[in-house]
Order: C-alpha cells, then sequence, then structure tokens
C-alpha cells in the first residue's frame, strides 16, 4: 500500500493511502447536456526569470499541450483569462502571442475555444470612457482576426472612469457594436479583482445585475450569454431566470457549481433551469468534469453527482480566500498531474500558498479523484515537502484510514463504481 504524507499547520505530518487513478473514459463524441469551457492556465519556463514584475516567458510546448489535454476530454478552452493571470504577470505581449497560438491550436484540434478581451495592455493609468471604448476594441479585433470567440472581461479601466450605469452601458454597447460574432460578458466579483468594486454601476448586486441585464437585453444580437464570478450561487439563478433565451448563463462560481450545472428542471426553461460552466477549476477537473457531463449524457444523474461533487471540496480550497491566489492550486495541480514540468508560475505566484494549504489540496485531490497519475503525484508532493525540510519517512497510515483504503469507493467517491453509466 501506496502511502501519501500530509503536513499540518502545526508543521505535524499523517498519512493516508494513495487512492488509485480514476477510470473515467475520454467521450466518443461531442458532449452535449452542457457547453463547458475549462479556464486554462500558462506554464513558464522553469529556468525564466518567475519573480514579480518580470516580463513572461512562457513554456509554449507545456502551455499548449496543455490546452490539448482539455480539448481531448470535450471540453473547451477559455484562454487569456484571470486564470492564465491576467493583471497577476501576464504581460500585454504574452496575452497577444497566446491567443494567436491558442487560436491556431484549436484550429488544428477542432478543439473549441474563446479568449479573454480586456483593457490591460493599457497600463495602469486612468483612462477617459472613450478611450477605455478603444482598448476594448483592439483586443477584440486581436482575438477575432486570430479567429478566437470573445470573452468580454471586466475591466479595471471602466471600473475606475465609469461614474454610473450609463457609462457601463454606453462602453458596452459601442465595444458590442463592434464585434463580429456574439461575445460573452464576464462579471467578476471583488474575491477575485478588488479593484472591481462597484461593477456595472453599484456595489448592491441586485441594481448591477440589472444593469447587466439591460446591456444584455439592447444587445440581443451581439451576447450568446454571461459569465459570472460572484460566489453567490443565489444571484446567478437570479439573473439567469431572467436572462433572454438567446443568452446562456456560464458558471464561474467555483463554490457551487455542481448544483448550478445540474440546475433545476422545474425552473421554466431549458436555458433558465441550469448553468452552463466556464471555470478555473474545471482546469484542474478536466477528466472529472467530462465524465460528469457524459453522464448528464446518459440522463444519470446520480452518476454525476457522485463524480463531481466530491471535487467541489477541493475547489473550495483552491479557491479559499484571499481566492485571487486560486492560480497558484491550479498550476499545482497541473504539476502533480504531470502536465507541466516544474512548479513554477509566471511572477512568483507559485510562493501564493503555504505548504499546509498545498498539503490539504493534495489530500481532497487524493479523495475524488481528481489525482490523474497518483503514483506521480505523490511522488513530486514528497519531493517538494523534502525540499523544504520536511520528513516524509515518519508518518504512518493510522489502522482505520488503512482499513478504508482497501475499498476504493469508501475513500475516493469517484472511483469507477461512480463511472456507472457513463459512456466509455
Amino acid at each position: 500500500m501506496t502511502s501519501l504524507t500530509l503536513l499540518g499547520a502545526d508543521g505535524a505530518t499523517r498519512a493516508v493511502a494513495l487512492a488509485p487513478a480514476p477510470s473515467f473514459a475520454k467521450p466518443r463524441r461531442p458532449l452535449q447536456a452542457r457547453v463547458a469551457y475549462a479556464a486554462a492556465h500558462v506554464v513558464p519556463k522553469a529556468h525564466a526569470d518567475n519573480t514579480p514584475g518580470q516580463p513572461a516567458e512562457i513554456d509554449w510546448d507545456a502551455t499548449l499541450a496543455f490546452r490539448h489535454h482539455v480539448w481531448s476530454w470535450g471540453l473547451g478552452v477559455a484562454d487569456a483569462m484571470d486564470t492564465a493571470q491576467r493583471n497577476m504577470g501576464l504581460d500585454a505581449a504574452a496575452t497577444r502571442e497566446l491567443i494567436s497560438r491558442s487560436a491556431a491550436e484549436a484550429a488544428s484540434a477542432g478543439g473549441r475555444l474563446v479568449v479573454g478581451v480586456n483593457t490591460d495592455h493599457v497600463g495602469d493609468e486612468s483612462i477617459s470612457l472613450e478611450q477605455v471604448i478603444d482598448a476594448y476594441t483592439q483586443q477584440l479585433h486581436h482575438a477575432e482576426d486570430a479567429g478566437a470567440g470573445a470573452v468580454l472581461m471586466a475591466s479595471r479601466h471602466l471600473a475606475r472612469a465609469a461614474q454610473s450605469p450609463d457609462d457601463y452601458r454606453r462602453v458596452y454597447r459601442e465595444v458590442l457594436q463592434r464585434a463580429s460574432a456574439p461575445v460573452v460578458l464576464h462579471w467578476l466579483g471583488t474575491a477575485f479583482d478588488p479593484a472591481l468594486e462597484g461593477y456595472f454601476g453599484s456595489t448592491d448586486t441586485d441594481a448591477a445585475a440589472g444593469t447587466l441585464l439591460q446591456i444584455i437585453e439592447a444587445n440581443r444580437e451581439k451576447v450568446q450569454g454571461v459569465k459570472m464570478s460572484l460566489l453567490d450561487a443565489g444571484a446567478e439563478i437570479s439573473v439567469r431566470r431572467r436572462l433572454p433565451e438567446s443568452a446562456r448563463m456560464f458558471t464561474g462560481d467555483d463554490f457551487h457549481y455542481v448544483a448550478l450545472i445540474e440546475g433545476d428542471p422545474s425552473a421554466g426553461s431549458v436555458r433558465a433551469s441550469h448553468s452552463d460552466a466556464l471555470l478555473g477549476a474545471f482546469a484542474a477537473l478536466a477528466p472529472n468534469a467530462s465524465a460528469a457531463i457524459q453522464a448528464l449524457d446518459a440522463d444519470d444523474v446520480d452518476a454525476y453527482r457522485r463524480i463531481l461533487g466530491p471535487t467541489e471540496e477541493l475547489s473550495r480550497q483552491v479557491f479559499a480566500a484571499p481566492t485571487y491566489y486560486y492560480k497558484t492550486g491550479v498550476a499545482f495541480l497541473s504539476w502533480l498531474n504531470g502536465h507541466q514540468p516544474a512548479f513554477q508560475m509566471v511572477g512568483g505566484l507559485h510562493a501564493a500558498r503555504s505548504l499546509p494549504h498545498l498539503s490539504r489540496i493534495v489530500e481532497l485531490a487524493n479523495g475524488s479523484g481528481a489525482l490523474e497519475r497518483p503514483e506521480l503525484a505523490a511522488a513530486r508532493w514528497h519531493e517538494l515537502l523534502t525540499i523544504n525540510g520536511i520528513d516524509t519517512s515518519t508518518a504512518r497510515v493510522e489502522p482505520a484510514q488503512a482499513d478504508d483504503a482497501s475499498d476504493p469507493a469508501a475513500s475516493d467517491p469517484a472511483a469507477a463504481p461512480a463511472t456507472a453509466g457513463v459512456p466509455a
């Protein structure tokens, strides 16, 4: 029996049994029940100057291979979003190249792709509303020229320049008129970016939602949906029920996605009954997310819950406050699962979480079927502990834990029985 050493906040170690790899199967046909995008991260060159304030040097082979990993599970990729460290280390030049390269890869692989459109290339200075419109338009045209769909991200510049809801209505109207295809709007909450306080013209969620809905209603032919990242399930459901049939709700709620994606069939129209997904969490959980949606395709809601339900506690740990450091957990799991050669991040953000915090991620990933290659993950985690002076040789699996581990379903609710009814 292979054990996994865990580290507590007090420095004490303990061991749990290493769960077997989940038996998820890649889909043989496109996923149907839900539209799902994983907001992918970037992998820097391990030898680069990955320190705060330095330009991003991207390991393009690893970064693009990760996108192919997501596509292979039937999910779409949402690129150049906040998960890719927009406004947290990914500079304008790297962002433009990421969009161009990802669009080319999507075309070659037949994968679905949307990319973030923002105003962040301008810098930190305050600009006028007219300049905000121009900045959005520049990035929109770059995305469209590359062949990618667009997600109109929340702009720090607009949050500073806008004086009223009318200013938001004006900016979005002007930018959306310039779009050649329908886009996704993104409402990013302050947990993810405190600089977006009062976005859509109010700190009151209901009032801000009213402005958002007015923007969508006035520009129906230009808006295919909205991604809500407020970590407020009630607010998302409220907006979802009021969307026009032409617009999808893409959940960005990494705390409550299981119920939001499953939805409520009694809620009325098909669009109002559930959320689709555009989630940073799915970058770390592509196999689980794919298997869960395959279960919905097979009308097996119980299997959907068994597969995806256990991952929500893991996601809550990854996105724990301060939430904007969640990117560290996404990259950490990517490294554990063998998708990048080193636990390195642009801007030194790999140092944003403590070892006990990462240990809890390891524990929850082990228990929810999120370790794709458990032996590799255990070896990498133990090496990280060792170089930080933690002795992994003294921890022992407690008898009760060892007994539970003999039954994969007891320690891993997402093990093989959970995939029953899922098309192989």
